[in-house]
């Protein structure tokens, strides 16, 4: 017999810092009230990822985040065998656990995960809510605590990379976005403990760079790239050089549109 499994351990016992930017804080508690499956839709490092752990404190429950990735297979969601001393033992992977004992599934990045491990969620995000383990010939209904979280990057998505609509059309969404110029700010100010005016500056830089979305950018400097700036400020590192290393070497390698974010840098910190 193995160890008794504590989900305890999942649980948020600090607040997490989380600045609500419009409804999404009941919209969400209706919807875990419901224990609808939830899709979070926005581009990246805009506080999806900080929005469940705060709601996941807010509710009480444990959470069990997974980073997904294109290596993910569905053992590694729902679990598999393992060899040890006595022979063989079946380990729960994330997804089953969760599932087991109600905690929130959060699926960090769905559409990294490759088409043949998202089929797996499918029977936990409907009126079954049951998970099949086929390899040990299981099958795991959901605690009623169980709810399914994901995240998705609609601004990321390729032709080879999107989820397939028998997926999205077992979620309810909700759109998250780059908080507005003051909210971000705050936000900045808060995490990082620097003044305003250093963050305000730093999210004018943000916006140069969003701005640059689709005109040779992928992605704009997301939130959390601002705080990294504002870190290494309040570490003593000058603002220019903090903001090189944080928002622009990060996230392009092209001379031209790094040129440009330099400049706006030093006209910003002039």
């Amino acid at each position: 017999m193995g160890m008794q499994f504590d989900i305890k351990q999942y649980l948020i016992s600090e607040e997490p810092f989380y600045q609500p930017q419009g409804s999404e804080v009941w919209l969400y508690e209706a919807a875990y009230a419901a224990r609808l499956p939830m899709m979070l839709k926005g581009p990246t490092g805009c506080g999806k990822s900080r929005f469940v752990e705060y709601m996941a404190w807010k509710l009480g429950k444990p959470l069990i985040t997974v980073a997904c990735n294109e290596d993910m297979t569905a053992s590694d969601l729902v679990g598999r065998y393992l060899l040890d001393a006595d022979g063989t033992r079946w380990l729960d992977g994330p997804l089953t656990l969760a599932a087991r004992h109600g905690a929130i599934c959060y699926l960090d990045e769905i559409v990294e995960a490759r088409q043949d491990t998202t089929v797996v969620i499918h029977p936990l995000t409907d009126h079954r809510r049951t998970l099949p383990l086929d390899k040990k010939g299981e099958l795991v209904r959901a605690h009623p605590d169980f709810q399914l979280v994901i995240s998705y990057n609609p601004g990321y998505q390729s032709l080879m990379k999107d989820l397939k609509q028998s997926t999205k059309q077992r979620f309810a969404a909700m759109e998250f976005d780059y908080a507005s110029a003051e909210t971000e700010a705050g936000i900045v100010s808060k995490e990082a403990g620097i003044d305003a005016d250093t963050a305000g500056r730093l999210v004018r830089i943000g916006e140069v760079a969003r701005n640059l979305k689709g005109h040779g950018l992928d992605e704009g400097i997301s939130t959390r790239l601002l705080v990294y700036a504002a870190t290494l400020i309040n570490k003593g590192i000058a603002p220019r050089a903090a903001c090189r290393m944080a928002l622009v070497r990060p996230i392009t390698d092209d001379a031209d549109i790094r040129d440009t974010l330099d400049h706006a840098i030093d006209a910003v910190f002039a």
